[in-house]
């Protein structure tokens, strides 16, 4: 499978540890997940990608890269392939206008299944779909249901962004699930640079919105008690989502199997889970255990 990692701040800040130098960062982890990465990151509200078919870990450009990006938003990917070759086609994050997505999961036997997934997304988007993955077709799905809410180039509510997600989720289940040898896993990470959102769809996935202490405590313009401690207004400073804890000063909760979770341009804070019909999202974090 592969490694998520997403981040969202107030600030704009470094990645280099997240990335490289700390303990389970997507560097170390790329050792057993080799097969490309993929790096977005915004500025000035326009995403830029960059993705390679090669090894994080022994990479130069995935060093050099994750040392000079600072910004708000950054959603980084490691692949270990399950569906499509290894090819900078299949490398995640997907993008589209400024919408990039990644997916850490597997829909078995996806060639099955294919050609009735991407019935699903909206004739206009099918054309994009360039490369062999699950994730590419999942993620056009996503935004063909994002689009039924709005152009996808107007600042979207992270309600519509997290429906969206259940409503890709609910569809791939629908169609795989009951004849597919094993149930999908399908967590997944999206962002438009203001809002990110994510969900645990059988693959593993941790938040952090909070430290123990923040280490820029006495410099920090935007130091907030939400940097602290949990949200009690419903609004956090950032909001970090990764597949394993990092080494550090936050505190990361697990999100249960079927959680959504997501930030808005505000950085208000919200959850649901998929199988809440309709999906009801309550503002604040969900209540999980710290780990």
């Amino acid at each position: 499978m592969c490694r998520l990692f997403g981040f969202r701040s107030v600030i704009q800040s470094g990645v280099h540890r997240s990335l490289v130098a700390a303990d389970n960062a997507l560097a170390d982890q790329s050792g057993q997940h080799p097969d490309g990465w993929g790096v977005a990151y915004y500025v000035d509200g326009a995403p830029h990608v960059t993705r390679s078919p090669t090894t994080a870990l022994s990479d130069q450009l995935f060093h050099r890269l994750s040392g000079v990006v600072t910004s708000e938003t950054v959603l980084a990917h490691v692949r270990k392939a399950t569906q499509g070759n290894n090819s900078v086609l299949n490398c995640h994050p997907f993008q589209y206008g400024r919408w990039v997505f990644a997916h850490n999961g597997d829909i078995k036997e996806f060639d099955s299944y294919r050609d009735r997934l991407k019935e699903l997304i909206a004739p206009r988007l099918r054309g994009y779909v360039l490369g062999d993955t699950d994730s590419e077709v999942l993620f056009f799905v996503f935004l063909s249901h994002l689009s039924g809410f709005g152009p996808l180039s107007r600042r979207h509510s992270v309600e519509d962004v997290m429906a969206a997600l259940r409503m890709t989720v609910l569809d791939a289940r629908k169609v795989c699930d009951p004849t597919a040898p094993e149930p999908s896993l399908l967590t997944m990470m999206v962002t438009d640079g203001e809002t990110l959102a994510a969900t645990q769809g059988g693959k593993e996935l941790f938040y952090t919105t909070y430290k123990t202490r923040c280490s820029d405590r006495d410099s920090c313009a935007s130091l907030s008690p939400e940097c602290e401690a949990p949200t009690e207004s419903g609004f956090v400073n950032h909001l970090i989502l990764s597949s394993e804890p990092l080494q550090g000063e936050n505190i990361w909760i697990e999100l249960d199997r079927g959680a959504v979770i997501g930030v808005d341009w505000r950085m208000r804070l919200v959850h649901a889970q998929i199988d809440q019909r309709p999906l009801h999202v309550v503002q604040g974090p969900p209540p999980a255990k710290a780990s």
